[in-house]
């Protein structure tokens, strides 16, 4: 049986969408003066550091699916969160037999409930989860990386991409949650052209994936 269908981890699972649905329906209200487009991403993670934004279902199960596919040993993800998406990544570690995830999240109040919950889920040995600005927590990933999970503030997941290209292995999946996002726009217009080493898939899961293969420049 694969470790998603485990019943602890269905357990933790099921109690975070349920949380995140239920905020959907109720979002909570920023501080006065606050705006989105003009802030820092630390203040974004601080005013925010209670919505969940989470991955789909669908999105989880492609995540796992794509890490038993391809094996990876080691794989970034940026953007934490409550740590629903890590979790997906962690069973399919965990299945795999091998390999590490590195997650990073600018909120603390997140890294603590995101450890929180894969200790609850029995996976928090496969995760290692850095509290900081992902362009500084993550040059220090020793090897090279095989997947990485970009799903943070989206104006940064092209800087945060061009930063990891040297390590990426050949043949690497880069996965990019929301590419139904405008905000999305820069980031697949470099992934989509090939001359920037990758070939790039749309997947049609809630708000859009898309999955791109370093190539190798």
């Amino acid at each position: 049986m694969s470790t998603l269908n485990a019943p602890k981890v269905q357990t933790v699972l099921d109690r975070l969408f349920v949380a995140s649905a239920e905020q959907e329906n109720s979002p909570p209200a920023w501080p006065a003066g606050f705006s989105y487009q003009t802030s820092s991403a630390q203040q974004r993670a601080d005013v925010m550091s209670g919505e969940y934004m989470p991955i789909s279902r669908q999105a989880g199960d492609l995540l796992y699916s794509l890490v038993r596919a391809s094996r990876p040993e080691r794989i970034v993800e940026f953007g934490t969160s409550f740590g629903i998406s890590t979790i997906y990544l962690a069973c399919a570690v965990l299945d795999n037999g091998a390999g590490h995830i590195f997650s990073t999240e600018l909120s603390v109040a997140k890294v603590e409930a995101a450890h929180r919950n894969l200790l609850e889920a029995g996976l928090a040995d496969k995760v290692t989860i850095l509290g900081g600005d992902a362009l500084q927590t993550l040059t220090d990933v020793p090897g090279l990386i095989g997947l990485a999970l970009l799903d943070g503030w989206k104006d940064m997941n092209l800087p945060v991409l061009k930063m990891l290209e040297p390590r990426l292995a050949a043949g690497a999946l880069i996965v990019a949650d929301d590419s139904s996002f405008e905000t999305m726009a820069d980031y697949l217009h470099y992934v989509r052209d090939r001359a920037n080493g990758y070939v790039s898939v749309s997947f049609p899961v809630e708000d859009g994936m898309e999955v791109s293969c370093w190539t190798g420049g």
